[in-house]
C-alpha cells in the first residue's frame, strides 16, 4: 500500500472537493461532489451528532446513491449548508428523479465552532447556505487543507484542528481516500509533545515525519481535554468521509464507514466521547470496476482506518495561525 498521487480523497475517481470559508467568522464548509451518484452509507459513534439526511443512508432504506456529502462548521446553523449545495446541484440538473423533478440527495454533518474567536454576529440568517453554494462552485481535484473549509475554525485539545485528507493505493488496484474536519474534544498529539498518535501510519513526511516520541512520555495516557473550563468542553466533533473506487453495495459501504472509525481511535485520544458527534460517511464511486471479496474487504477496512488516521493528523499539521485564535497552530510551535 502507498499514498495516491495527490494523497487526497480526489485520488478516488469520480470525486471533487470544494471549500468555502469566512475567516472573520472562523468557520466554513467542505463538500464532496460526486461526478455521478455514488453508493453511500454512514456510521455515527459520537454521542452528540448533528446531521441531515442520514436516515436514508441505512442499507434497508430505498435511496441507494447521493450526489454530494457536506461537512460544515456552525453547529446546527451549519445544516443550512446542504440547502446551498442542493441549489447548486439543482442548477446542474442533478438529483434523484421524481416524475419531471430532480431532487439532489445531499447528506450533511456539522461540528461545533461557534465559540472559537470568530465574529458570529451574522444578522438574521446564518451564512452557511451561501457557503455551501460557493463550495460546490469551487469543487475541483485540488483543494486547500488545514485552516480551510469545514476545518477553518476547528480546535482540538492543545492545537488548532483543521481539514485533512489522505489516500491509499492498494496492491489490487483499488483506491481509498479520506476527508476529515478535525474538531475533537481530545488530542491528536501525544502528551505535551508535537508527535502525532497517527505516526505509525505516516507516509513519508506528510505530517512532519517526527515518528513516535522516545522516551515515550509518562503522561501520554493522561486525558487531554479541550479547554476543561466547564463551559467549552462541549464544543467538539470530528466529521469525515471515507471513499473508494471499488464497487460496493450499500451494506458494504456501511461496513467501510465502521472500519474507518478505527482511524479516529488511532489518531485521537480520546475519541467517540459523549461530547463529540464523531461521524463517518462512506462513498463508493465504483469507477475502478472492481468488486471485493470478504478477504479483499479485510485489507480495504484496514486501509480505511490507516488512511483516516493519516488524514486526521494532516488536518492538524496543515492548520495555520489566524487572528483571534484561541489555540496555537501545530505549525507555529517548535
Amino acid at each position: 500500500m502507498r499514498a495516491g498521487p495527490r494523497n487526497s480523497i480526489t485520488d478516488v475517481g469520480g470525486l471533487k472537493v470544494g471549500n468555502a470559508e469566512d475567516h472573520r467568522l472562523k468557520s466554513g464548509v467542505s463538500v464532496v461532489v460526486c461526478d455521478q451518484p455514488a453508493i453511500a452509507a454512514v456510521q455515527v459513534l459520537g454521542g452528540a451528532p448533528g446531521t441531515r439526511e442520514t436516515d436514508l443512508l441505512e442499507p434497508h432504506n430505498t435511496v441507494q446513491t447521493v450526489d454530494a456529502v457536506v461537512l460544515s462548521g456552525g453547529s446546527a446553523f451549519g445544516l443550512d449548508a446542504a440547502s446551498g449545495v442542493q441549489a447548486a446541484l439543482r442548477e446542474m440538473g442533478r438529483g434523484f428523479p421524481v416524475g419531471a423533478l430532480h431532487i439532489p440527495i445531499v447528506p450533511a454533518a456539522i461540528l461545533f465552532d461557534l465559540i472559537n474567536g470568530g465574529d458570529k454576529d451574522w444578522g438574521l440568517y446564518p451564512p452557511y447556505r451561501e457557503l455551501g453554494y460557493e463550495a460546490v462552485k469551487a469543487a475541483a481535484l485540488e483543494f486547500a487543507t488545514g485552516t480551510a473549509g469545514a476545518g477553518t475554525g476547528a480546535l482540538t485539545a492543545g492545537f488548532k484542528g483543521g481539514l485533512g485528507t489522505a489516500s491509499t493505493l492498494l496492491v489490487n488496484g483499488i483506491t481509498i481516500g479520506a476527508l476529515v474536519a478535525v474538531n475533537a474534544l481530545g488530542a491528536a498529539t501525544i502528551g505535551n509533545t508535537r508527535h502525532f498518535w497517527a505516526a505509525p501510519f505516516e507516509e513519508g513526511m506528510e505530517f512532519g515525519g517526527l515518528g513516535m516520541p522516545h522516551p515515550f512520555p509518562h503522561d501520554a495516557r493522561d486525558l487531554r481535554i479541550k479547554f476543561r473550563d466547564g463551559q467549552r468542553e462541549t464544543q467538539n466533533t470530528t466529521i469525515a468521509v471515507i471513499a473508494t473506487d471499488a464497487v460496493l453495495t450499500k451494506a458494504e459501504a456501511k461496513r467501510l464507514a465502521i472500519a474507518a472509525h478505527d482511524g479516529f481511535s488511532r489518531a485521537l485520544w480520546p475519541s467517540h466521547t459523549p461530547l463529540d458527534g464523531d461521524l463517518v460517511f462512506a462513498l463508493s464511486t465504483g469507477t475502478s470496476g472492481k468488486t471485493v471479496s470478504v478477504q479483499d474487504f479485510i485489507e480495504l477496512g484496514a486501509a480505511a482506518a490507516s488512511t483516516m488516521a493519516r488524514a486526521i493528523a494532516r488536518g492538524v499539521h496543515d492548520a495555520v495561525p489566524a487572528e483571534n485564535d484561541l489555540l496555537p497552530a501545530w505549525s507555529s510551535q517548535r
